[in-house]
């Protein structure tokens, strides 16, 4: 195990399975306590805190539903409660529905800004009042955003507001001494991403990067390692489209 986050907590949204799956086992592995924040797969959450145990790391599973200010209040006060402290904020949890805007329903538009806008502005503001000099805030977006893809309008709109957020939240953020940066990954190959399309489909996506194969969430962690770390004290207020040359 890595000793690059001892003394380090951090907490991730969504990291039940996918990419947060992979964000919250490498900071882990590189000596972070880590929170597993879930909505729905308590049993995916808790073998990944087995996981991360029986390597010799600290890790706590804890439900809320981030589209829910109350549930965010909760999920905080429990990390620090149970570590004392918050040092790294990773708003991963998301949600994707693409379709056309002529079926796109109020629920539908709803249920995305309240995940994806909401969960991510109110996640910014409580790490705010916890975090101390060194803290960082890593928030997540998409390439889709550079691309113009039909049926993506509504999920792609959420993502242009945090990347807005994290833009004027740097300026607030920095006198703290806390960065805050955006990933946004192209294709991954992840059940967000792969649900509802067709192999044909898969495969176009594909063949937009450069590599003709899709990330895969180890290379968003690897990404993410770096934005958390000390070595990355001189950047925030960016956006690092990690998408293999997909746009």
């Amino acid at each position: 195990m890595s000793s690059a986050f001892t003394n380090k907590v951090a907490l991730v949204t969504g990291a039940s399975r996918g990419i947060g799956q992979a964000i919250a086992e490498a900071l882990a592995a590189n000596g972070a306590s880590v929170v597993i924040n879930y909505v729905h797969n308590k049993s995916f959450a808790d073998s990944i805190v087995e996981r991360i145990q029986h390597n010799g790391g600290q890790a706590l599973a804890v439900q809320a539903d981030i589209g829910k200010v109350a549930d965010l209040e909760a999920l905080f006060q429990k990390t620090i409660e149970q570590f004392g402290h918050l040092d790294i904020l990773v708003n991963n949890a998301g949600l994707m529905i693409t379709k056309p805007i002529e079926q796109i329903t109020e629920q539908d538009f709803d249920r995305q800004f309240a995940t994806n806008v909401k969960g991510t502005y109110f996640a910014c503001q409580l790490a705010a009042r916890h975090m101390q000099a060194g803290g960082r805030i890593i928030n997540f977006s998409t390439s889709v955003l550079g691309q113009m893809i039909p049926t993506y309008s509504a999920y792609a709109g959420t993502k242009g507001a945090v990347e807005q957020f994290t833009r004027h939240l740097a300026k607030e953020l920095g006198p703290k001494g806390i960065t805050i940066n955006t990933i946004a990954p192209g294709p991954v190959n992840t059940e967000l991403f792969t649900a509802g399309k067709s192999e044909a489909q898969i495969d176009s996506f594909k063949h937009m990067t450069a590599f003709n194969r899709l990330g895969e969430p180890e290379d968003i962690a690897k990404v993410l390692l770096f934005l958390a770390s000390d070595e990355a004290a001189w950047v925030t207020g960016q956006t690092l489209r990690a998408n293999g040359g997909f746009i």
